[in-house]
């Protein structure tokens, strides 16, 4: 998370998110979540792979099932004393990560591309560090069917408004008791996170979408550094 005020409402719902985004979960969004997190990024040699704002590190598992070894980043110091217990983590912003350039063969950002309001800069940060050759996981809530300007309350189908291209904070949402009621969001349209992938230097080799229903609520992306 990239802002103080940002890490400040972690920080203070930290025990929650650790319990509703739980990896022994047995809930089909986190399954869904890991499944397309591995079929992106793939079978792992032991190398170091970033897990960028890991928040509670709730993914660790599926990296390091996949043979990586996940190293997490995060601003929030309350999530990341649940995260020390499933990898090694630092305090770090996601837009100065401590880190050489050319350093890291692999990282992930999962979920956490609406809760920091730069993320292209997140990006630009990310392929900074990446060596050569080196992937890049973007898996995130579909930029185009999850958000305030999306209503999911009838499973069949999505209804979209004109709040589409609003980019700003807000906590408006369909559900009431989820993640951006408490937390807020701000909006990555498609083109706007596509765009600062390939201004970052990465890229897109794959993409991936996932959702109950037949309507994807989970869009990903493999980039590899030029």
């Amino acid at each position: 998370m990239v802002s103080s005020k940002v890490t400040a409402v972690y920080d203070e719902h930290a025990d929650w998110y650790n319990e509703f985004m739980s990896p022994t979960g047995e809930g089909d969004y986190i399954r869904r979540v890991h499944a397309t997190l591995g079929d992106l990024l793939g079978p792992g040699d032991g190398s170091t792979c970033l897990d960028v704002c890991c928040g509670t590190g709730a993914h660790a598992s599926a990296v390091a099932g996949l043979g990586w070894t996940p190293v997490g980043m995060d601003l929030s110091r309350n999530q990341l004393r649940h995260a020390a217990h499933r990898l090694p983590v630092a305090v770090a912003d996601a837009t100065a990560l401590p880190l050489a350039d050319g350093s890291v063969p692999a990282a992930v950002c999962v979920l956490a591309s609406t809760d920091v309001p730069d993320y292209p800069a997140v990006l630009r940060e990310i392929a900074r560090v990446l060596t050569p050759g080196g992937r890049f996981v973007h898996l995130g809530v579909h930029p185009c069917f999850v958000g305030a300007f999306a209503d999911r309350t009838d499973a069949s189908r999505t209804v979209v408004d004109s709040r589409y291209s609003d980019r700003s904070r807000t906590f408006a949402s369909w559900n009431a008791t989820g993640v951006r009621a408490r937390l807020g969001a701000w909006h990555v349209p498609l083109s706007d996170l596509l765009n600062g992938a390939a201004t970052a230097g990465l890229r897109i080799e794959r993409t991936a979408e996932a959702g109950p229903d037949g309507v994807p609520d989970l869009f990903g992306f493999l980039g590899v550094k030029a």
